[in-house]
């Protein structure tokens, strides 16, 4: 039997352990099932087999090939290269518009190389009339060495062919007219410059540079400029001024970003007839790989060159379409045929990747979209591993779950550490897999950052107002606090240590009240905040950040976003949710500050021996990182309603950055379908094994699975819908939540199942109410159902308590409360 029977259906052995609070319970060795958790349907996904006729077609099967074509195909199998009927039709259509749908796993690459070799050899094609257009500079080196490995085909004949990313060819081309401006691509150098210009207009922090950057990129991508920024709001008005001073700063420095080059190379075709035109009689055949990915900016550049021949071949996966936020648009390959009445589609539908099971879920999660080319991929490979699916209690669970296996198979000798691949919704999702891998030394790569959440501009604030609660003099955590203050790093610094050195104070912010040119009311925020301070020192951690968020924090934030609703802003709160989850399974301050600092030790000493190559180390990344790639195994966490599909595509609706022209009903549509994008791309990453852990509990909140794997084993998931949409759009996205570790009341309840100020409505009569899990003293009475919230750290480091109801003792356990 494989070793992972007791995944198909088994029953796992059962187990005693110790729960952290000393209690024995029962626990299964295992917790992953052969469907999710609340499947109606016990029918597991499978793809078709395809025949092996199909699956590898010989050259000289099909008997309708000419001898030079024939002799082509032979020269491809000695090789060791064998195509399918619908990949060698995508390389012998080599005239007029070809759209070739490429399913996950079935081999684009291999037809892109074959055919590039087909125009050469067979139809005799000059190598510098090929242009090749791709997204990363890593596949367009892949491209160029496997045609160069060709039959008959040199490393001469394989260089002399254009096989670049849409930037490089587009730089070529600047460059090659006489473009001598800088390219401005540093990241980091980019935000510098952009908070030395807030500061010049006097809006110290007002936004963050990623989201200035990330807006202006929008805009360009859609062949607009800064000058058409909209000025609807103070916001709107503010942004387009820092934004149109960036641009002015960079055309008088000689500098351009990435985006310009695109935006000059389109601007240099259509100022100069002479140019396109000499680029069109240059470039016969044009290819262009991920079409799906391609924004509106980069499909005007390669219908420009194609024109009026048309020899455009572009290859891609309607159902891979999961960079919206960069400009790309499912409806170039929708609609290609309307641009292009007479092109050809040919759909490779055989995925050479992964197991039929893994295939099969993918073709499930994906049919349920509607706005998609229909295809149903067929499997070559045969196997009889099936997905297997995890409902933990929490991600705090989940990531101990997958990191201890991970551990037993590499003991085992059964995997390595390279084989295993944890792909996450958003990057605030990684916080407890990554704690467990650094705690445990486990080798790993982090695709993202690299930072802890913890290091998050967004959370050191928070946990600097906590340093500075038990150590009021620690001068380190002070420059973050600042500009929640609204006053300038440096000039406050400067201020309370120059202050500081002639009169030494035990809480050194204290001078902030001496600083000239503060007004009334800055004086009197700067009076609550010492007080804040002082008074966090006894607080539990959770609560510590609760009050740092409800007492100004979380206003701030959303005075930095001007109150509009948007994907970012729910992103911040995302994140501070987490830390929120993080700091719960601390008692005080002092402990979740040395678990923080000592798990940036041990990042900073991974992060220093990191390389871009995986090697033999587990591999984190967002699913979008993951889009291209393959791994032997792969788990799917946090694959739970608010994260996938994430909350911001669950109250699209409502947000202000959504996709131009899209409002309401239409917005929303738009973005879960790209969620179940999103979960199929995923799923179609995993070759071997699939685990998906859909957690029941996120960021302190019941979550149920996600849609996206109930509706793949037939059940109708529209009340769910109604459900999730009720919630997150109708709520204000990135407000406080109420409630959030409110006062500490004692509750009593009638019935058993009854929460908190239920109204004992029938389960169907309304959605079910949002809950968080806290921290409560539970009273041992079985005749009294009291409880009390935990809120001081004294009350959590207490041995005992008596119940305030009927005098019993108390003990310490968590309960689910509504939000």
């Amino acid at each position: 039997m494989s070793h992972l029977g007791r995944f198909a259906g088994h029953r796992p052995r059962r187990q005693r352990v110790n729960e952290s609070r000393g209690q024995s319970v029962e626990r299964s060795t295992s917790k992953f099932e052969n469907k999710p958790f609340g499947a109606s349907s016990a029918r597991v996904p499978r793809a078709e087999l395809a025949a092996g006729a199909a699956a590898r077609q010989t050259a000289s099967v099909g008997g309708q090939l000419g001898e030079l074509d024939a002799a082509y195909f032979r020269g491809l199998e000695q090789a060791g290269i064998r195509l399918n009927p619908a990949q060698i039709a995508a390389v012998r259509c080599t005239e007029g518009p070809l759209l070739t749908l490429a399913g996950a796993g079935s081999g684009k690459t291999s037809t892109l190389v074959c055919r590039t070799g087909y125009l050469l050899d067979v139809r005799g094609i000059e190598p510098s009339g090929i242009l090749l257009l791709t997204f990363s500079s890593k596949a367009a080196a892949e491209m160029r060495e496997r045609i160069a490995g060709l039959p008959g085909i040199g490393e001469y004949e394989a260089g002399r062919i254009q096989a670049r990313t849409f930037h490089s060819f587009c730089l070529w081309l600047l460059f090659s007219q006489g473009g001598q401006k800088e390219i401005f691509g540093d990241t980091r150098r980019q935000h510098i410059q952009l908070q030395q210009i807030m500061r010049e207009l006097s809006l110290q922090d007002a936004y963050p540079p990623e989201n200035l950057l990330a807006l202006l990129s929008s805009y360009k991508v859609n062949l607009m400029t800064a000058q058409q920024l909209p000025e609807k709001s103070e916001a709107d008005r503010q942004m387009k001024r820092i934004l149109l001073r960036y641009e002015a700063w960079k055309e008088e420095n000689g500098k351009i970003d990435f985006d310009d080059v695109l935006t000059g190379a389109h601007a240099m075709l259509k100022q100069r007839p002479e140019l396109l035109e000499r680029l069109r009689r240059r470039f016969t055949h044009l290819m262009v790989d991920e079409f799906q990915d391609t924004n509106l900016l980069q499909y005007e550049i390669v219908k420009m060159i194609a024109a009026p021949r048309n020899n455009l071949m572009v290859v891609g996966d309607d159902d891979q379409t999961i960079y919206s936020f960069n400009g790309a648009r499912s409806e170039f390959i929708l609609e290609f045929e309307k641009l292009y009445p007479k092109a050809r589609v040919i759909t490779l539908d055989i995925n050479y990747r992964s197991v039929p099971a893994i295939v099969g879920l993918g073709n499930e999660v994906i049919r349920h979209n509607k706005m998609r080319r229909n295809k149903t991929l067929r499997a070559a490979n045969g196997g009889s591993l099936l997905p297997a699916y995890m409902r933990p209690d929490s991600a705090d669970d989940e990531a101990n779950e997958v990191v201890e296996f991970i551990r037993r198979e590499v003991a085992a000798g059964r995997r390595e550490y390279g084989d295993f691949a944890i792909l996450y919704r958003s990057s605030s999702s990684n916080r407890a897999v990554l704690e467990q891998l650094v705690i445990r030394d486990i080798p790993h790569i982090d695709y993202g950052d690299g930072r802890l959440l913890y290091e998050h501009w967004l959370v050191k604030p928070v946990l600097d107002h906590m340093r500075l609660s038990i150590n009021r003099r620690d001068f380190d955590a002070m420059p973050s606090v600042l500009p929640t203050l609204y006053i300038a790093r440096d000039k406050g610094m400067a201020h309370i240590r120059e202050t500081d050195a002639g009169r030494p104070k035990k809480g050194p912010l204290v001078h902030l009240l001496t600083l000239p040119g503060l007004k009334d009311f800055q004086l009197d925020k700067i009076r609550q905040r010492l007080e804040m301070i002082r008074s966090l020192k006894g607080l539990v951690p959770a609560a510590a950040i609760t009050q740092i968020r409800q007492s100004f924090y979380d206003a701030y934030i959303q005075a930095g976003e001007h109150s509009e609703q948007t994907s970012h802003r729910e992103m911040l709160k995302e994140m501070l949710d987490e830390l929120e989850t993080s700091a719960g399974r601390f008692d005080s301050i002092v402990s979740f500050l040395a678990f923080v600092d000592d798990m940036l030790l041990r990042n900073q000493q991974t992060a220093a021996v990191k390389s871009q190559a995986q090697g033999n180390r587990v591999a984190l990344m967002t699913i979008h990182k993951s889009k291209g790639l393959e791994f032997p195994v792969v788990f799917l966490i946090g694959a739970s309603e608010g994260t996938l599909p994430h909350s911001s595509a669950l109250g699209a609706d409502s947000l202000r950055d959504t996709r131009v022209g899209l409002e309401g009903d239409a917005s929303y549509a738009e973005a879960l379908e790209e969620e179940r994008r999103l979960a199929y791309v995923a799923v179609t990453r995993a070759k071997e094994q699939l685990f998906v852990s859909s957690p029941a509990m996120q960021r302190g909140k019941k979550a149920a699975v996600s849609r996206f794997l109930l509706s793949a084993f037939g059940q109708d998931t529209s009340a769910s819908d109604a459900a999730s949409r009720a919630e997150f759009g109708g709520r204000r996205v990135g407000a406080p939540d109420p409630g959030r570790f409110g006062k500490v009341r004692t509750g009593r309840m009638g019935r058993a199942d009854a929460q908190p100020g239920s109204s004992g409505q029938s389960r169907g009569a309304a959605a079910p109410a949002r809950t968080q899990s806290v921290p409560v003293w539970l009273c041992t009475s079985d005749s009294c159902v009291a409880w009390t919230r935990i809120m001081h750290s004294k009350d959590m480091n207490a041995a005992h308590k008596p119940c305030p109801l009927c005098g019993s003792p108390m003990k310490k356990g968590r309960k689910d409360v509504p939000v």
